[in-house]
């Protein structure tokens, strides 16, 4: 499991906060080079390992997916889930499991929720608490704040893999039934149109297909 607690190294979560929010403010990238200054803004003198630390916290935090970003990069990842700051799960395609990425606080769950939302185009604020939304990649985000969700902002995001399969990787991996694959290779060499059904999660809306 991916482990992001405590991002930012000797930092601290205080002194990230101040520089997260003057960068922020400023609307600067937050290059290493703007992270030292902003530090020492802040009377601190760290290291070049832990300005460096300090400077991908925030650009996963301003630009990228926080802490969540090393989930969704790993390709097995189909679904990562955020129920609580330090309840983050994600599905590789048997069941849920429970990560020990966590979040600093419920606020930085929020933060990230709404930021994702702003870059989809839609609203999610205190009078409009839910959203379903695609992000620009593709990647298909459900969110919802308190007090619709319990406790912490409520955020899924479901992550596109494109991947054609074959037709004989379908039938063995019991996908396709027994007699389907023939069905199958005469609906895609004639080229029709053709619906493929199946519960929530199952992937009928990435099931694509390809010859040998």
């Amino acid at each position: 499991m991916s482990a992001v607690r405590g991002a930012g190294g000797g930092a601290g979560t205080g002194l990230l906060e101040a520089v997260r929010q003057r960068l922020a403010e400023s609307g600067a990238e937050p290059t290493p080079a703007r992270v030292a200054a902003a530090l020492r803004a802040q009377g601190r003198l760290l290291g070049d390992t832990e300005v460096l630390g300090a400077a991908e916290a925030l650009r996963c935090e301003l630009v990228g997916t926080g802490p969540l970003e090393p989930l969704l990069a790993d390709p097995e990842v189909t679904d990562v889930l955020v129920s609580a700051p330090d309840r983050v799960w994600v599905d590789r395609g048997a069941g849920l499991e429970l990560t020990d990425v966590a979040f600093a606080d419920a606020a930085a769950v929020r933060r990230l929720a709404q930021r994702l939302a702003a870059v989809a185009g839609r609203r999610l604020d205190d009078a409009r608490p839910w959203v379903d939304a695609r992000l620009p990649d593709g990647t298909r985000m459900h969110a919802v704040l308190p007090p619709v969700a319990v406790g912490s902002t409520c955020l899924s995001l479901r992550v596109v893999r494109p991947r054609a399969f074959s037709v004989a990787e379908l039938t063995a991996a019991g996908t396709v039934p027994p007699g389907g694959e023939g069905v199958l290779r005469a609906l895609i060499d004639a080229r029709v149109s053709y619906l493929i059904s199946g519960g929530t999660g199952c992937g009928n809306p990435n099931h694509r297909l390809r010859h040998p």
